[in-house]
């Protein structure tokens, strides 16, 4: 083969098939039939760019044999070549035979290769639509399969049974709870200090709903001011306020058809309410500076941490507003109250953050794991996160000891306990050393709560307090 586009003449005249031949020859590679079957032959075996077919043959028409062809061989442009006043058979023909073009004898042979060119930029054309719908098409199912795998890896991973307690947990009821409403359309509030875990239960709840195929969208409601809050949730128009330069969709919009989590939603304004109110009863918004409404389906999944009801009881938050977003209320328990689930997380928190730190550790010491149940943990998970990632970046060994613990859970928030070197001397400078170290350890139990290590040693809190003076035991912040 030559690489040339492949061009195939079927003529019954062999001087006919010669003439079309030699013109063609020096821009094409020509095969030559003398009759239809000999043609098809051919086209069994090679991929032709274009066919160039004599109108009158001994068994049937040029037309009659192309529309053969084109069932069967769609691909190969076709043409016909007449020199008799049959033209209006032809012409008949052509829509349904798939005719590229009509070539009348006697032909020019310039025009001929012209017209040949043509043929095969077009075969070529076709081709490469052919072939950039098929990639389009493979590369649409490569992407929703890779977005299905996805949405599944997200269904797996904000499952509520990931979500790590115990099974006495207080944690229990509120996934409970959960597991049980996800399903249905209705709002959800959330309430429960910071870093309880609300975000991870919204998303727990929208990715096993029946919106868990759609967009799930977060927005901190306390972190803007109300213009620029509105901008985010419900969108803009290009000039609406200073800085607006171009359009701008909302996250409700961008959350059509799924769910949008409004976390600290507390923090809001009163006069912002009332335009979030709005969307929750109309179902649709008006982006900022835009004259009309626009539709949405969102489900709304709201989080504060504060006590809603105090709320709307000063008179911060609006009433209606409060029973539009809680229609079903969910309160995550704090930390303190789940000493069970304390040590489930922590070994979580570890393997995250030896995968993030590339670092590995083999676990905690017992005494760690003492001092983390025992910590009121005010920043809840968040707290801990941090806790066990600033332990982690200064481990030089493979477990986690006290010695790597923030002052905040350190035993001694103090000066460092008395060794058996420090026992030495009288009796009673030991017996102090003894009792020195006895306060330290009580202090750091009970967390520098006087009245608690004052009845665990059997002593007044003004008996401790001269104690503490005594030994110069001065908490350090």
């Amino acid at each position: 083969m030559t690489g040339l586009p492949i061009i195939l003449v079927i003529d019954d005249e062999v001087r006919s098939q010669e003439s079309l031949k030699r013109v063609l020859a020096e821009e094409f590679e020509v095969l030559t039939a003398s009759s239809p079957a000999e043609a098809e032959t051919l086209l069994e075996g090679e991929m032709v760019h274009a066919i160039l077919c004599d109108q009158r043959m001994p068994h049937c028409t040029g037309v009659e044999f192309l529309k053969t062809v084109r069932a069967r061989w769609p691909d190969p442009v076709r043409m016909i070549i007449s020199g008799f006043s049959d033209s209006d058979d032809i012409i008949a023909g052509i829509n349904e035979a798939g005719i590229y073009q009509y070539i009348t004898k006697p032909w020019n042979p310039e025009q001929l290769v012209a017209t040949v060119k043509g043929a095969v930029q077009l075969y070529q054309l076709q081709r490469e639509n052919q072939n950039a719908s098929i990639e389009m098409r493979v590369a649409a199912s490569a992407l929703e399969q890779v977005v299905a795998g996805k949405r599944r890896a997200l269904k797996s991973r904000y499952d509520f049974e990931r979500i790590v307690h115990a099974e006495d947990s207080p944690m229990a009821e509120a996934i409970g709870l959960a597991r049980k409403i996800a399903v249905y359309d209705i709002s959800v509030l959330l309430t429960g200090e910071s870093g309880t875990g609300k975000e991870l239960l919204a998303r727990a709840i929208h990715y096993n709903s029946h919106r868990a195929d759609k967009p799930f969208v977060v927005e901190n409601c306390g972190a803007l001011p109300d213009q620029l809050l509105e901008s985010e949730l419900f969108g803009c128009k290009k000039g609406a306020f200073t800085g607006a330069y171009e359009d701008r969709i909302g996250l409700f919009e961008q959350a059509n058809g799924g769910t949008i989590f409004l976390d600290e939603v507390g923090e809001t304004s009163p006069a912002f309410q009332v335009k979030l109110l709005r969307v929750l009863q109309e179902g649709e918004i008006r982006p900022l500076g835009a004259r009309l409404t626009r539709k949405v389906d969102v489900r709304v999944i709201a989080a504060t941490n504060r006590n809603p009801e105090d709320e709307v009881e000063a008179k911060r938050f609006r009433r209606d507003l409060y029973y539009r977003l809680a229609a079903f209320r969910l309160h995550l328990p704090p930390l303190r109250t789940r000493p069970t689930d304390i040590p489930l997380l922590a070994h979580l928190l570890l393997g995250e953050t030896m995968k993030a730190f590339g670092k590995p550790i083999q676990g905690f010491s017992d005494a760690v794991l003492s001092r983390l149940r025992a910590h009121d943990w005010p920043g809840n998970v968040r707290e801990m996160q941090n806790e066990i990632q600033r332990m982690v970046a200064l481990a030089d060994g493979q477990i986690l000891d006290v010695d790597l613990l923030s002052q905040a859970l350190r035993p001694a928030d103090l000066p460092e306990p008395c060794g058996e070197a420090a026992l030495a001397g009288t009796l009673r400078e030991r017996v102090e050393t003894l009792e020195e170290q006895v306060i330290r350890e009580a202090l750091g139990r009970h967390h520098w709560n006087i009245s608690r290590v004052a009845d665990e040693l059997g002593l007044s809190r003004v008996g401790l307090r001269g104690k503490l003076q005594r030994y110069g035991l001065e908490r350090m912040n």
